[in-house]
């Protein structure tokens, strides 16, 4: 008889509401905090994930404090205090130029389609910054290198990182199209739970 796959429990969050995202600014490596409402957000996370029971074994996060702070309020909820790693790989993708701008302003800068472009596209960065092709090329070498071993060996693990980060997570574990995933909106605050086999195939995926 084969022996069963082992099975381990992914958690991926987008970071709560930043003062950016309520401003309508590119924000990218740029590093504003969680508003109130951002906080919330986290809150509500944490006691969603709560009544899953699941147990994590370690928390990953990027160097950003939006992206931090959610981990920890989520931790926090959880009565637990989890192993953090910290790596800029998981940081948003880098804006460059556009960092800082209101949207409706870059819009007026360099028209709605090129704008739309570096937003929306795989693979054409905006200038000075990295395209969603170009983020994926930093976390996906993490995430095999550093995370998989350890959802390998049964951990339980939450990452708490941001839209573009994830985007190309969930792109690798779902093995999902270059067009496709650039229409995939990931909400901020929302947990998404993944159980993965020793292979890193999804068994289950759910959205609470």
């Amino acid at each position: 008889m084969s022996q069963p796959k082992k099975i381990s429990t992914l958690v991926l969050i987008r970071h709560g509401q930043s003062q950016w995202n309520k401003e309508n600014l590119f924000t990218g490596w740029k590093d504003p905090d969680l508003t109130e409402k951002g906080i919330e957000e986290a809150i509500n996370a944490g006691q969603k994930i709560k009544q899953t029971k699941i147990n994590f074994d370690l928390h990953f996060t990027s160097k950003l404090k939006r992206a931090q702070r959610t981990g920890n309020l989520i931790m926090k909820e959880l009565g637990k205090d989890i192993d953090t790693l910290e790596n800029e790989a998981l940081n948003e993708r880098d804006y460059g130029d556009l960092s800082g701008l209101n949207k409706d302003d870059a819009r007026k800068k360099w028209g709605d389609e090129q704008v739309h472009i570096w937003r929306r596209s795989y693979d054409t960065p905006p200038p000075g910054g990295e395209s969603l092709k170009n983020t994926a090329e930093r976390v996906l070498p993490y995430f095999k290198n550093i995370i998989y071993p350890e959802l390998r060996s049964q951990k339980n693990i939450l990452i708490s990182a941001h839209g573009n980060s994830l985007r190309a997570l969930i792109m690798y574990l779902e093995k999902i199209s270059e067009d496709e995933i650039v229409r995939l909106e990931i909400a901020t605050g929302q947990p998404i739970v993944f159980k993965l086999d020793e292979d890193l195939k999804v068994i289950a995926k759910e959205i609470l």
